[in-house]
Order: structure tokens, then C-alpha cells, then sequence
């Protein structure tokens, strides 16, 4: 009896584990305002580029894995500036409280 209990407690840890990792590869969409991590945040060595969603009463930072000050979209948000409406279409991890979000589209307003 107790040996059944500990494997369905096993399978259950698995099942949930399977789809927490299938959660993580799920793509979103977040629209909010494209900014620099080095000129407005002052937080990256780099020129980088940052989504900044709000989301309830407070603003994540969703630093963008792509080729940085190379992206044609990152010359509005250079120089300290805010490019307002952006929508970034990606998948989204997270390491040491750090949001990043793996670009498949980036959509800005003309």
C-alpha cells in the first residue's frame, strides 16, 4: 500500500514536471514599452534591448535575447528614449529573478 502511494506520488511529480517544462516553451505575447538596458536602465555593460510590460501596480523588465544595438528596432529606444507600444512575440525564462524573452517577432508602431 505504502509502496503504490510513493508511485503514484512519483508519477504525479513527473506529470507536473512534464508540463511546467511544456508551460516554459510556450510562446506569449507582450506589448509595453522597448527601452535600453544601458542608456535608460543602466543596468547592462551593453546597449541591450528591454520590454518593459506593467503588470498589475508594477513594470518587468523582459530583456530581449537578440543581437542588441544591431536590431533596425533598437535606435528609437537608444539614447535614453522610450519606444511606447512595442509587442514582442517569444518565449520567456527566467534565471536569478532575471525575466529574458527569445524574440520570434517584434512589432513596433509606424
Amino acid at each position: 500500500m505504502i509502496r503504490a502511494m510513493f508511485a503514484a506520488v512519483a508519477v504525479a511529480s513527473a506529470l507536473a514536471a512534464g508540463a511546467a517544462a511544456l508551460a516554459a516553451d510556450k510562446e506569449v505575447k507582450l506589448t509595453g514599452s522597448l527601452v535600453c538596458g544601458k542608456c535608460k536602465l543602466k543596468e547592462t555593460a551593453k546597449c541591450t534591448n528591454v520590454l518593459q510590460v506593467k503588470e498589475g501596480d508594477k513594470v518587468v523588465n523582459y530583456y530581449l535575447d537578440d543581437t542588441g544595438a544591431k536590431e533596425a528596432y533598437h535606435e528609437g529606444a537608444c539614447g535614453g528614449d522610450a519606444v511606447e507600444g512595442v509587442t514582442v512575440t517569444g518565449t520567456v525564462t527566467e534565471k536569478d529573478g532575471k525575466k529574458t524573452i527569445k524574440p520570434t517577432k517584434v512589432e513596433t508602431k509606424k
